[in-house]
C-alpha cells in the first residue's frame, strides 16, 4: 500500500467556521408591495405617531427634571428613595410604556421577573436594535450600564439620569475597573439597589445567534436573571447593526408599520455554583447555553473586537466582512492580542487588494510570494484553506500564519534553509547560489527571482547575508512554512520511492544467508525509526 500523505497540521475542529458567520448584517430587503404599503400606511401614521411621541417626551422630560432635580450622578450615590422611586416607578414607567405604545410597539411579556434580592442583574440578549431600551421599562426601570456621553443627549439624557446608570467613561483609564466594582457594590446591597439590567453582548448582532458575553455581570457571583428579546414579525425594520440600514431609516420605517411585536421573556434565575462563582467566564457561558437553548439559536465566539476589525477591512478597502475572526476563539487558542490580528489583517489586505470578495485563491498566493504554483506550494495553501473551498480568507490566513508559519520560522530552520542557500559555505549567498537552488526545486522565473533578492538583500550589497535572511523571514514567516514543506515533501518523496523499490530488493535478499538477511531486517528497522 502506498504511502498517506500527512499534513504537518491536522485540521483542528475547534477552528472551524461558526455556525453563523456574519452575525453583524442586517439583511432586510424590501420589495415593490412593501414599500408601497409603508407609503401609504406612513402617509397616515407617521404624522399623528410623530405628534403624539412629542407630546410624550415633553411630559417625560418634565418629569425627569422634578425626580432628578439635585441629586447626584457621581460620587457617594445612593439610591432613589421615597417620592423619588414612587415618579420612577409610577409615573415614568408609564410614561415610557406611553412612549413605545405611540410608535406602534405591541409588547407581549412571558415569564416571572424576581425581585433584586433573588436575582440583583438582569442580563439581556440578544442586544440587536436602539430599540431595546422598552426592556427597562418593562422591567420597572432597573439600573443600567450607560456611557457618560449619553447623560448629555436632549431630553433622553434626562430620562438615563433617572436609572441611576452605572456610568462608563471612556477618557478614564480606570473605568472598566470602577464600572465592575459599582456593579458589585449594587448587586450584593441586598435590595437596597433595583436590579442592574445588562445587555452582556456588548453591541449588536441580528438576533441570528448569541455571541460572546462579557463578564461584567457574572463577577460578582450573584444569582443573574436572564432576559431574552424577540421580534417576530414578517419585515424586520428594527434590526440596527454594523451592516445595513442606519438609525434614521429603521425609525422610519418603524413608524410606518401598522404594528411592531416584541416579545420580552423573563427566564428563571441562573444560581451559580461555587466554581462559577470563582470563574466569571464559566457563569457566563453557562448563562448564554441557556438562553441560547430558549431562543433556538447557536453561539459564536465573535465580540465587539470583531467589529473594530470588520471597520479596519472597510478601511483596508476588504468587504468588511473580511475582518471576522471569532476573535473570543482565536485570540483564546492562538494567543493573539487585537493588535496582533490587525497587523495581519494589514498584511492580508495587501494581498487580497486585487480579489474580489477579499478571498485569495493560489494564483494570487502564488504571485505574492513570488513563486509559481508547485507542489510544495500547493501543499502550503491546501493547510491553509480550511474549508477546502480553494481560497484563503482572512480567519484561515490568521491561523495559518500563527499555526503554520511562525512555529517554523525558527533560527534553526533559518539556518538550514540558509546552509542549502550558500553552496560554498563563506557566509553568505550570491545571486547565483539564490537562483540555482529557486530554479531547481521551485522553479522560479528569472524575473520574480530578481525581485525577491533584491527585496531580501536589503543594503543592495549583492549577496545576502544570515540577518538579512533572517529579517525577511520575520516579516515573511509563509517561505518559513514553504521551505520546511518542500523539505517534507521530498523526504515523502523519497520514501515512496524506496518502497517501490522494496519487493526487488526482497527478492535479491532471498539469494542471501541467513546472517545476511538478519543484518538487512536490522537495518530496515533502523531506517525506520530515523524516518
Amino acid at each position: 500500500m502506498p504511502p498517506q500523505r500527512i499534513f504537518a497540521l491536522p485540521r483542528q475542529q475547534s477552528l472551524c467556521l461558526p455556525a453563523v458567520i456574519n452575525p453583524f448584517v442586517q439583511e432586510t430587503k424590501l420589495n415593490k408591495a412593501d414599500i408601497i404599503k409603508c407609503v401609504l400606511l406612513g402617509i397616515f401614521l407617521v404624522p399623528i405617531r410623530a405628534i403624539l411621541i412629542s407630546l410624550v417626551l415633553m411630559i417625560t422630560w418634565s418629569v425627569a427634571v422634578i425626580t432628578t432635580f439635585m441629586h447626584p450622578l457621581k460620587g457617594s450615590v445612593e439610591p432613589m428613595t421615597g417620592w423619588r422611586r414612587f415618579m420612577c416607578r409610577m409615573v415614568m414607567a408609564p410614561l415610557g410604556r406611553a412612549y413605545y405604545f405611540c410608535m406602534g410597539f405591541r409588547v407581549v411579556v412571558k415569564g416571572k421577573q424576581v425581585s433584586s434580592k433573588e436575582a440583583p442583574i438582569l442580563a439581556v440578549a440578544p442586544h440587536s436594535t436602539f430599540f431595546d431600551g422598552i426592556v427597562c421599562i418593562v422591567a420597572g426601570l432597573p439600573s443600567t450600564v450607560s456611557r457618560v456621553e449619553n447623560l448629555a443627549t436632549p431630553i433622553f439624557g434626562r430620562c438615563v439620569r433617572c436609572l441611576q446608570p452605572v456610568l462608563v467613561s471612556r477618557e478614564d483609564t480606570d473605568s472598566r475597573k470602577n464600572t465592575i466594582r459599582e456593579i458589585e457594590k449594587r448587586a450584593k446591597s441586598g435590595g437596597l439597589w433595583p436590579q442592574v439590567l445588562i445587555f452582556p453582548e456588548g453591541t449588536c448582532t441580528n438576533r441570528s445567534c448569541l455571541i460572546t458575553f462579557k463578564q461584567g455581570a457574572f463577577i460578582p457571583g450573584v444569582p443573574v436573571q436572564p432576559v431574552i428579546m424577540r421580534y417576530p414579525n414578517k419585515l424586520d425594520t428594527v434590526t440596527w447593526t454594523w451592516q445595513g440600514f442606519g438609525w434614521k431609516t429603521l425609525l422610519l420605517l418603524t413608524l410606518c408599520q401598522l404594528y411592531t411585536t416584541v416579545e420580552i421573556e423573563f427566564l428563571p434565575p441562573q444560581i451559580p455554583t461555587e466554581e462559577e462563582k470563582k470563574n466569571a467566564p464559566l457563569f457566563a457561558n453557562t448563562v448564554r447555553r441557556v438562553m441560547a437553548q430558549a431562543l433556538g439559536i447557536p453561539v459564536t465566539d465573535h465580540t465587539y473586537e470583531d467589529c473594530r476589525l470588520m471597520i479596519c477591512a472597510g478601511e483596508l478597502t476588504l468587504p468588511m466582512e473580511a475582518g471576522l475572526v471569532e476573535f473570543t476563539k482565536i485570540s483564546r487558542k492562538l494567543n493573539l492580542k487585537w493588535e496582533n490580528v490587525q497587523k495581519e489583517l494589514e498584511g492580508f489586505a495587501v494581498m487580497a487588494s486585487s480579489c474580489k470578495g477579499g478571498r485569495i485563491p493560489i494564483q494570487v498566493f502564488a504571485g505574492f510570494l513570488k513563486l509559481p504554483i508547485n507542489p510544495a506550494l500547493e501543499e502550503l495553501f491546501a493547510l491553509f484553506d480550511q474549508d477546502e473551498d480553494g481560497t484563503i480568507d482572512f480567519r484561515e490566513y490568521v491561523i495559518g500564519v500563527t499555526m503554520l508559519c511562525r512555529p517554523a520560522n525558527t533560527e534553526d530552520v533559518l539556518r538550514m534553509a540558509f546552509k542549502l542557500f550558500d553552496t560554498d559555505e563563506d557566509q553568505r549567498i550570491t545571486r547565483q547560489e539564490f537562483s540555482a537552488l529557486l530554479r531547481s526545486a521551485l522553479g522560479v522565473c528569472d524575473l520574480n527571482m530578481t525581485k525577491l533578492f533584491k527585496e531580501i538583500d536589503a543594503d543592495g550589497s549583492g549577496f545576502i547575508t544570515f540577518e538579512e535572511f533572517q529579517a525577511f523571514a520575520l516579516m515573511h514567516p509563509e517561505y518559513a512554512k514553504l521551505f520546511t514543506t518542500y523539505l517534507d515533501l521530498q523526504r515523502f518523496q523519497a520514501l515512496q520511492g524506496s518502497r517501490d523499490e522494496g519487493p526487488e530488493e526482497a527478492d535479491q535478499g532471498s539469494d542471501q544467508g541467513p546472517g545476511t538477511a538478519d543484518q538487512g531486517s536490522d537495518s530496515t528497522t533502523s531506517d525506520k525509526k530515523d524516518d
